[in-house]
């Protein structure tokens, strides 16, 4: 197959929703010639706008994969010409405003919900734990569940740095209740026995045995922290 460049990409996508437009009218016209000029203006105004919610989904995307690439970037010199920034304040302040200005143009879409988590998780990271947690808060009651959940993840790790020990355990319970794509219920229970194992070896302990045996990742996590725990 010869390769297709993105510009040829874009203009094969627009005479698609060309045809489908001509397919539609020829499979209605009966349908239009009885309902007359109205019905004609109402399809195209459907069609207008299923083909605008597609071109901003794309810029949506675009504009988020840019964040992204700003928080990724490097730091001092690059050795194959990447993005990199001069300090990591720098990188964060960029990527800070990156994921804010999407955040403002797109604020109930998909992407403005994961723009917003990311600005709470720079936060927490500058140590602005205030500030990450209202804007983690935001995301966790109103976001999407699977955006929500990470929100959520994050929030926990919060509480329990302030010593909220109460409020992370509550959360990450919740999670292990009710997993979600992001979150899988032996994340979060990896995630609360981590927090368990200085303080309450036994709980620990209790929570990660049944996933000793778990294949993949969890259970060689589980394995792990099951080993740096004091002896029954």
């Amino acid at each position: 197959m010869s390769r297709i460049t993105r510009k040829e990409l874009k203009t094969d996508k627009f005479a698609l929703e060309v045809e489908h437009t001509f397919t539609f009218f020829g499979e209605h016209q009966k349908d239009i010639a009885r309902y007359g000029a109205a019905a004609v203006v109402v399809v195209l105004l459907i069609l207008g706008f299923a083909y605008y919610q597609r071109k901003q989904h794309a810029e949506r995307e675009q504009t988020l994969s840019a964040a992204i690439k700003v928080q990724e970037a490097g730091v001092g010199q690059s050795g194959n010409g990447g993005l990199t920034f001069p300090t990591e304040d720098a990188k964060n302040q960029a990527a800070l405003k990156a994921f804010g200005d999407l955040h403002t143009k797109y604020p109930r879409s998909a992407e403005g919900e994961i723009a917003q988590y990311y600005l709470g998780s720079i936060k927490a990271d500058q140590g602005k734990l205030a500030e990450a947690e209202k804007t983690l808060l935001e995301v966790s009651q109103k976001g999407d569940e699977k955006y929500a959940s990470l929100a959520k993840l994050s929030l926990a790790q919060i509480y329990f740095a302030d010593g909220r020990d109460t409020q992370g355990e509550k959360i990450l319970r919740d999670l292990i209740a009710s997993p979600t794509i992001f979150v899988s219920k032996e994340q979060a229970t990896i995630e609360l026995a981590r927090f368990f194992k200085a303080k309450k070896p036994a709980e620990a302990r209790k929570l990660l045995e049944p996933l000793r045996t778990t294949p993949g990742q969890a259970g060689q996590v589980a394995l792990s922290l099951i080993g740096e725990l004091p002896p029954q």
